[in-house]
This record gives C-alpha cells, sequence and structure tokens, in this order.
C-alpha cells in the first residue's frame, strides 16, 4: 500500500463529484505495503481508502471488488466497496483503476498475542466457508492464483542469476520440490493469499477487519492458512512458536477440519508458501518499482524461514 501514481486533492475532488459521499477534507498517502498505491480519504461524512491499481487492469478487478461486496454481506469483517450514483464503483483515475472502499477500525499489530492468532484462525476458515457460495458463480469459477506455481518458477528464473551459490541451491531444490508436490486432492476455493499482520486490523484483541484482498484467487484452502502461519505464528528468526501455531490451528479447525491429504501436505504447503514470499521479496529488492512512500521488505527473512521449512 504504498505511493506510485500521486492524486492531487483536486484531481480527487473532480474524481469524487459523481459520489454522494460529502465533501472532501483530506488525502493522505498510506506508506505500507508495496503493490498498489493508497490513499486516506476523509470527507464530511466519513473516512475511505482510495485503491489506485499498479498492475491490474479494469475489466480484472470486477472479482476483488465483488468478492468483498459477497464476504461484507456474509458477516466477513472486510471493506465495502463504495459504489458511485450510478452503482460503479471502479472508475479510472489518472491512467489507472480506481476504487473507494470503507475503512475500518482497529490497525495492525507488530507481535501478535494467542488471542490475536486464535482470532485470525477463525476469521479466515469462516471466510473460506462463505466464499465457497461466491467462487461457484459462473464468472469467479476458478480465478488462477497470479503467484501460483508457474509464477514461481519464472521468478524463480528471474532472480536466480543474482543469488549466492547457496541461496540458488535452495531454489532449484525448493523449485524441484514444488514441481513434485501434488496438491490436486486438497480442498480448494477462494483464499486471500496474503493475510500478513499488515493486512489484519485488530481492536484490542477483536478483528475489526481484514484488509488488501488483491491477491486473493482460487487456490487451495490450506496454503492460505500456510501464508498467514509464517508471518503470525513464528519468532523473530522464522522459527515456528508453537503457542501461537496452535492456537490459529485449533480455531481454523473448529470451524473447518483439515481431512487426511491436508494433514499429509501441512509442512510441504509451509514450504511452498515461505519459497512464494521470499521470491516476490527477492524481485521486488531486485526490480524495484518506482514511488512515493515506498518500501521493500526483506527477502532474508523468507529465504530463513524457507531453510527452517525445508528441514521440517
Amino acid at each position: 500500500m504504498s505511493v506510485f501514481t500521486s492524486v492531487s486533492i483536486q484531481q480527487l475532488q473532480t474524481w469524487l463529484k459523481d459520489y454522494a459521499i460529502g465533501e472532501l477534507i483530506e488525502l493522505k498517502g498510506i506508506s505500507s505495503g508495496i503493490t498498489n498505491t493508497n490513499y486516506f480519504v476523509t470527507t464530511s461524512q466519513n473516512k475511505y481508502v482510495l485503491t489506485l491499481f499498479e498492475h491490474n487492469t479494469l475489466d480484472e478487478l470486477p472479482y476483488f471488488i465483488d468478492l468483498m461486496s459477497h464476504l461484507a454481506s456474509n458477516g466477513i469483517p472486510c471493506p465495502r466497496p463504495i459504489t458511485d450514483k450510478a452503482g460503479l464503483s471502479l472508475h479510472m483515475l489518472n491512467g489507472k483503476p480506481a476504487a473507494l472502499i470503507s475503512c475500518l477500525k482497529g490497525q495492525d499489530v507488530d507481535v501478535p498475542n494467542i488471542k490475536q492468532c486464535s482470532a485470525v484462525g477463525q476469521v479466515l476458515a469462516q471466510m473460506h466457508l462463505v466464499s465457497l457460495s461466491f467462487d461457484v458463480q459462473p464468472n469467479h469459477l476458478n480465478t488462477h492464483n497470479p503467484r501460483g506455481a508457474d509464477w514461481r518458477i519464472k521468478t524463480a528464473a528471474q532472480v536466480m542469476p543474482l543469488l549466492s551459490k547457496p541461496d540458488q541451491q535452495l531454489l532449484k531444490e525448493t523449485i524441484a520440490f514444488q514441481a513434485a508436490l501434488d496438491v490436486s486432492n486438497l480442498p480448494m476455493g477462494v483464499i486471500h493469499a496474503d493475510l500478513f499482520r499488515d493486512n489484519v486490523l485488530f481492536d484490542g484483541d477483536e478483528i475489526g477487519g481484514l484488509i488488501d484482498f488483491y491477491y486473493a484467487c482460487h487456490d487451495v484452502l490450506a496454503y492460505d492458512l500456510a501464508i498467514a502461519v509464517n508471518d503470525w505464528c513464528v519468532h523473530a528468526d522464522g522459527s515456528l512458536d508453537e503457542l501461537r501455531l496452535n492456537a490459529m490451528l485449533s480455531a481454523y479447525q473448529a470451524i473447518r477440519p483439515f481431512n487426511e491429504a491436508e494433514q499429509a501436505a501441512w509442512s510441504s504447503l509451509l514450504r511452498v508458501a515461505a519459497l512464494r514470499f521470499w521470491l516476490s521479496r527477492l524481485y521486488d529488492q531486485i526490480y524495484p518499482q518506482a514511488g512515493e512512500l515506498t518500501h521493500a521488505k526483506d527477502p532474508n527473512h523468507f529465504q530463513r524461514i524457507l531453510k527452517l521449512r525445508t528441514v521440517i
């Protein structure tokens, strides 16, 4: 959620003329995150988040907008897209597709406690179940993961020449491991695919909302939980924190229990989830995108996590 595309007060005032949300009071860039441009928008009626999509076309975005609307309407705490007077949620702004969504209460946490990890596991399972009715709609079925196995293979080839010999070996071994992993029998559905600590807002120990659904896709449900565990349930060195891990897994499986195939694949999914974020951080570090207030996250953190998951 950085600022790559600048928007002025005057430009936004013009853009908002078809919205019935009051007078614009403040526009403030959001510095966290690394993919899209985000601003806080405060009006005389409420506070919102404006997102300009740096990599998606206008045709690709209704899936995410519809998903957030579906989840919010079914009790999942997440942003609700704001429609203009014509009932539309997507428009172009400064050459980029843009949307306005509700701003949720709460803030992200740096060091989550056991109750918060449990709450994340619970709401993720609820999201997976609620999304089943969304996923089967003809225009939503089998929306592929843009950072799935094919992306990981392609990105590995792009970063490989610039890595140290030990990291090249780690990457080659993990890509080979991924190729041999059969996930065809694992339950699939809509996943968030990026449920890190900075994408969950807390009000105390209560979840205020899940945010940033723009990597959401159709993939293995347990892989989504593995992504969350690798961020929420680890010590600073990347090793698993058993208390937080057990809290998240227990809360999730109280709502959507794993089957035998998921239990057997769990450690493998943790490994693949670590690979995905090591690669994306490597790519962002090697091929940085220009922008204001931007920052790239440390790929070495997920390199350490991957090495630890490799020996599980």
